[in-house]
Parts: structure tokens; sequence; C-alpha cells
């Protein structure tokens, strides 16, 4: 055996690296990653925004949570946003803003006007929005190397290019051989590899949960004129697009969710085109050209919360997988909630029972 650890943690995007930099001051931790590099897939495709509906009412306490350490920690900068309805659209758009307003979230409703003190170019036939103030852009980079560097602080070690090859269950826990050959031992094995947590389960003999990676195109515009850095987020209550400024540009998503397997992703041109279509008929702001096109996957759970948690046929196996498109803006709660459920602490602001992987026994 090559090495031993309390926890290995398979994944080192942003929900590894939070785990790692919670649990590494009280335990001796591995996070070990495929790529050559951390945040390789989902943490480095991020469209990078922090709103507290985004994920539905299951998710946002989470993202309230994260909010005031995302602050401290320099990662937010404010953006707003304003999400679009048509006149057949009303009803939805001020169901929107009443559901979350009755949890605490400051949500207000714009008239066409009130639009167009926010979005330049609009075409007809938007009349209502709900405006959210709060929304900010996240520095997802600088969140990531900040949760690394505190791993790495509290004695967190991080291989890379250290694919899982085998995983065998022993009485003490784990022996993992990698694609290397190098062989180590766990106590306690930590799913947080994005769209591969489902397939990381089956090598380790736990029933998979179901969770689904889909692939999110995302394209860099350059629009002319050159778009205001102060505009808001803009998405619509269909959700069949969101764009926001960045240095001039769009960057623009038709808000897709098309199932993959796990994999380096890659932008369909037809999807970037739908896209195109949408935007354009939002707003008349003439596109010069397309200047950057990707793709990342996001991974749901089949109720599209995420799964925080030890596996109820295993107590060796911890699930912190199915973060979907929220799981940078809920970074430091989540990561929270997870040290607490697998170092055995009792207390916290969130209860995890909604969570755990137990609910789809």
């Amino acid at each position: 055996m090559d090495a031993r650890f309390d926890v290995v943690i398979v994944g080192a995007g942003m929900a590894g690296a939070s785990l790692a930099a919670a649990v590494g001051p009280r335990a001796r931790v591995l996070v070990i990653e495929a790529e050559e590099r951390p945040g390789y897939h989902t943490t480095g495709r991020s469209a990078a925004f922090w709103s507290e509906s985004y994920g539905g009412p299951g998710v946002q306490p989470l993202t309230t949570a994260s909010g005031h350490v995302l602050q401290e920690l320099g990662i937010l900068s404010p953006r707003r946003a304003v999400t679009l309805g048509r006149a057949d659209e009303e009803r939805r758009v001020a169901e929107f803003a009443e559901t979350y307003g009755a949890i605490g979230l400051e949500v207000d409703l714009l008239d066409r006007a009130g639009i167009e003190r926010y979005v330049p170019h609009l075409r007809e036939g938007w009349t209502c929005a709900a405006f959210e103030p709060t929304c900010c852009d996240i520095d997802v980079a600088g969140l990531h190397q900040h949760y690394l560097a505190q791993a790495r602080k509290a004695g967190a070690e991080l291989w890379c290019r250290a694919a899982l090859r085998e995983v065998e269950r022993t009485g003490q826990g784990w022996e993992l051989t990698l694609a290397d050959g190098r062989r180590i031992a766990a106590s306690v094995l930590a799913d947080a590899a994005g769209a591969w947590a489902d397939p990381v389960a089956s090598m380790a003999g736990v029933r998979p949960l179901g969770i689904t990676p889909y692939r999110r195109t995302m394209a860099q515009l350059a629009v002319s004129p050159p778009a205001l850095d102060d505009m808001p987020l803009v998405l619509d209550i269909s959700e069949t697009f969101y764009f926001k400024p960045e240095s001039g540009r769009l960057w623009l998503s038709p808000h897709d969710e098309t199932p993959s397997v796990p994999c380096d992703a890659a932008p369909e041109e037809l999807d970037i085109a739908i896209a195109i279509d949408r935007f354009e008929q939002v707003v008349d702001w003439p596109i010069a050209r397309v200047e950057h096109r990707w793709a990342g996957l996001r991974s749901f759970a089949p109720d599209r919360l995420p799964v925080y948690g030890f596996a109820p046929e295993d107590p060796a196996f911890f699930w912190f997988a199915g973060q979907g498109g929220f799981g940078i803006q809920t970074a430091p709660a989540a990561a929270e909630v997870g040290a607490r459920l697998l170092l055995g602490d009792a207390g916290g602001a969130i209860d995890p029972e909604p969570y755990a992987p137990g609910r789809f026994s």
C-alpha cells in the first residue's frame, strides 16, 4: 500500500476542493483528480453568478447561507438580475416574485418601462419582469483557488492525473488502485466526482442514485454597441435563455439541458444557433461575431436537489454530488453541511435531511 488516508475525495472541482478545505483540519485527506489540473470540467466552465432564486426553493437555503461567506471573501461583485416575461406570462412572473418574496428574498416586479431601464435594445412583446437587486457575479477561479489553498494549508493532499481504476471494499474501508498503479487505503471514500458521481459509486459497489449529467452551452458574443458592464443578468421565466455582460461582450446560453454521458463536453453548432435565435427574439442588438463557445456538464439527482451524506447501504461511502448548476454559489454552505455529516458533528444552521441520499431508497 502506497499511502493511507482517513478520507479520499474523488474530484477536485469546487465540490471536492471545498469539502477538503472543511474536513482537512480534522482528518488526513487526499483529493484525487483524473485530469491534469483541478476544476477542468464544470467548475472551469461556469456562467459565474450568484442568485438566491437559482435552483429553486430547495436550494435557496444553501445559496443564502453561502452569501455572507462569499461576500467576506471578496468573491462577489454586484450584477442584479431581470427575469423577463411576455404578456401571457405575467401570472408566472408574479408567482415567481411572490414565491421568493414569501421566503424573504428581495424581488420586485417591473413593467415595460421598468425593464427598459435595465435591458437595452428590447424588442416588443416583453411586458413584465421580476427584478432581483441582490444577484451578483462570482469570481469562480478565485473561490476555487481559495478552497484549494485552504485544503493544502490544512494538510490535505491533491493528486492530479490520478484516475480511479479499481475500488475494493475492506473491513477497514477501501483499497483504491489508480490508473498509474498506485494503491491507497481510505477509511471513507467521498464521491465529489460531478458528472462521474454514479460511475464512481458503481465502482465501489454502491447503488447509483440516477445522477444525470446535462450539457449546458455558452457563447461569447461581440455586439455593437458593446455591452455596458452594469447591465444585469437577463433571463426569461420559461428558462429558454440567459445572457450577461462580460468586458463589453455578452455571455449567452440557450439554457439547454441535454442529457449526456460523462465526458469533456463540447458545444453543438445547433445549440449555438438556437441561442442566437432566441437572443434575437429578445433584443435588436447586432452581433458582430461569435468569439468563443464552450459547454459544460451539470449533474442533477432525480429531484434536482444535491446529495450529501453517507450511503444507506455503506457507512464508508459518502455522497457529495448532484449539485447541478448551483454548486458554485452554494459551495460554502454545502461544504459546511458535508463536513458536519462526514465528521459526525451535531447542530448546524441548515437541516441536511432534504439532501440525504436515503431519500431515494
